[in-house]
């Protein structure tokens, strides 16, 4: 059974404080599909301290925050994607797509090359 071929998973580095790479990106689609930082967190094994501190991150690294989370209270909290946390996912997802497209030829060359284990 051939292994499959090698992806890419992309880092962008805005400057010495900011980046926005595979976790974050994981994160805000974990956010976006559950509704919660809480079960965000849980779905990513990590905890919400964690979570926060990089949601907090990603809504300092641009000019809009890109989660937007409300308090618990009696039908409890959440948290979205806002606009710009959509597009800021569109955007990483696409340059992605486009990166592995561009480099198949290399990453499956690389593939080949892999020790098998």
């Amino acid at each position: 059974m051939p292994s499959p071929t090698a992806t890419l998973r992309l880092r962008m580095i805005f400057d010495s404080r900011h980046a926005i790479g595979p976790g974050k990106i994981d994160l805000l689609e974990a956010l976006r599909d559950t509704g919660s930082i809480t079960a965000a967190a849980r779905t990513m094994r990590m905890s919400y301290k964690r979570a926060w501190q990089l949601i907090d991150d990603l809504n300092h690294s641009f000019a809009e925050p890109l989660v937007a989370a409300s308090k618990g209270g009696e039908h409890g909290g959440g948290a979205e994607l806002t606009d710009t946390g959509r597009r800021v996912l569109e955007i990483y997802r696409s340059i992605e797509r486009k990166a592995q497209k561009s480099f198949a030829v290399e990453l499956r060359q690389l593939t080949r090359l892999r020790a098998r284990s």
